[in-house]
This record gives structure tokens, sequence and C-alpha cells, in this order.
């Protein structure tokens, strides 16, 4: 079942392993497709990782697709094709380039096009390299479990991958000092991302002395980041899922003219925000269903806040003092 509404099914998500780089859009670092306008290669994004070896066979595919893609200057029609196979990790050694150009939304001859510029004869060669790393036999099944249960079992390794690429926590301590350090902290997500953004606001404010929520559009949002940099500002948390907005992608940019150091989670290292941002936190998001899950990127902005919780000295006794207010108030049922 698919839909195309804001947080709709599409062929070209990708999940990407955590990547931190600024300004820099390397090779395919930066996704064209969801509507936001990627810029071509240039200098690669500086402390780019990939995830290590997966226990899962489509985390691992994964995986070294990202590898494979890093460092080649790619176009956005071509990022878009690599976004798709990152998605589709566990599929693509067994897609035909007509599958494949139809699953990415882009013509055959680019599917070919794409498969030259990583420095293959053509896409049979790709096709036959991606068999050759990837675990014998195609995993799993149509007929398996039911739609139901795919959505499910997709999210469980949503959820590996992410683990993942969490074996190196730089990027997330980084994230975590960034925004503690950051008064006010003020916290983007519009559309699909409201919840996501809204939920860390929510537990942040108990131990951070200054949230502020930026989840309506319009003509205010940059008003309300130029408010929270005369405040004393420094850095920008967003959540930034499929189907993207544009208005996301112009407040980033805005942000960082304005000085802010901007921390995103996005769907996937191409995602159109990546080169809008300072240090980039990819997690993947469920497409099986009419409406995309969001249980990876739900999780690491939970881990960010425990990331957050670590460079805030005073955490612990902000959410005792919450706790022995709660329970004057009768605050909780128990």
């Amino acid at each position: 079942m698919s839909g195309d509404g804001d947080n709709g099914v599409r062929s070209d998500e990708g999940s990407g392993a955590i990547a931190a780089g600024r300004a820099g859009v390397g090779g395919a670092g930066v996704g064209g497709g969801g509507g936001g306008g990627g810029t071509g290669g240039g200098a690669t994004a500086t402390g780019a990782m990939g995830t290590g070896a997966g226990t899962g066979s489509g985390a691992g595919t994964a995986a070294r697709l990202q590898r494979l893609f890093e460092g080649h200057r790619l176009t956005p029609t071509q990022r878009r094709i690599a976004h798709c196979m990152v998605r589709r990790a566990a599929d693509a050694p067994f897609l035909s380039s007509v599958e494949l150009a139809e699953l990415a939304g882009v013509s055959q001859p680019s599917v070919t096009r794409f498969a030259v510029a990583l420095g293959f004869d053509g896409y049979p060669a790709l096709r036959r390299h991606l068999r050759d790393v990837a675990p014998a036999g195609k995993p799993g099944g149509p007929g398996a479990h039911n739609e139901y249960q795919q959505a499910v079992q997709a999210e469980i390794d949503n959820l590996r991958h992410l683990a993942e690429a969490l074996a190196d926590p730089g990027p997330v301590t980084e994230a975590g000092r960034l925004l503690a350090a950051s008064r006010p902290l003020p916290v983007l997500g519009l559309r699909a991302a409201t919840a996501q953004a809204a939920g860390f606001a929510y537990f942040a404010r108990k131990v951070h002395p200054d949230v502020r929520l930026l989840d309506e559009g319009g003509t205010m949002l940059t008003d309300r980041i130029d408010a929270a940099v005369r405040a004393g500002a420094s850095a920008l948390l967003c959540f930034a899922l499929p189907r993207h907005p544009r208005e996301v992608i112009d407040a980033l940019a805005y942000a960082r003219t304005a000085g802010l150091t901007v921390v995103t989670v996005a769907d996937s290292a191409f995602a159109p925000v990546a080169h809008h941002t300072d240090l980039l936190l990819p997690a993947p998001v469920g497409t099986g269903l009419a409406f995309d899950t969001a249980c990876a990127p739900m999780l690491l902005g939970r881990v960010l806040l425990e990331a957050m919780c670590d460079d805030l000295p005073d955490a612990q006794s902000r959410l005792e003092e919450f706790d022995t207010k709660a329970a004057e108030r009768g605050l909780f049922v128990e």
C-alpha cells in the first residue's frame, strides 16, 4: 500500500550511515529526491562514516553500498539512484536496470550512466559486483509475512542499522555537546517531522533551561530563528523527514547564515537537507505502509537527549526537582 501525503511512500528513500559534514557536499552526500534541490558533487564532507559489517543482511548490504558510493562525484539523478539502492539494499543485487529505474523514478539510461560513474562497464557489472559482496540468496520472500508483519520487520531492520551506526558514538556525543551549550535551544520540525521535534522538545525542557519548539512554517519562522539568535542561541536541532518541505531547507540555510550550528536528524545521508547541515545524523524511515514509520528517528532523538544530559551538569537535579513537584501535585496516577 502506498500514498503520497506528507510522508507517503517514496521509492527513493535512503538510510545511510551517521555522517558529520560541514558545508561540503561529497559524492553521495546529498540526495536529490523528495522535494529538495540537491547540489552537485564537490568536496567530500568531512567526518563521514560508514557503518560496520551488519548482523542483518539488509543492514550489512546497505553499509557496503554506502561505502561504494562515497567519494564519487554523482549528479542529482545519480544520487537519487544511490538513495534508492541504499533504501532497498536487500533487493539491490537482484534488480534489473529497468526495475531500478522504475523504483528510483529515473530513466533506464540514467541507471547505466550511474554504473559507469561508479567505475563499472555497465549496470550488469555493477549488479554482479553487488551479488558477489551480498549474502548468498535473496533474503526472505514476498510470501513469508503479511504486509503488516513486513512493515514491522522493516522497522526492526532499521533499528539494527541504527545500532550499527552508533558503534561510533562520536557524532552523537558531539551533537549532545552542541545542544547542551546552546541557550536557548531551538528545535525545528515541520509537517511529518513535527511529532519528532515536539517529542524531543517535551523531554528536553525537563533538563535544558530554554528549549524553543519551531513547528510552524511561514514568514514567522525566520523571525523566531532571529529571536533565538538574539537571545544567545548557538545551535539548532532539526528533525527532517520525507517528504522534505522546502521551508525546512530554506530555514536551515537561513539559520546557518545567522551563525547557528545546525544538527539534523534526517532519514538519510542523501536527504536534501544535508547541504545545509553541519552535523547530520541519519536514521532510516519505514516505507512499507501508506504513511512512513519513524521508529529509528524517534529513538535517535532519545539518544540525543541522553547525550545532551551528559553535558548538562544539572540535568539530574532538574529531573529530581521535577519528580518531587510532580509528586506534590499528584500529577501522575500510579
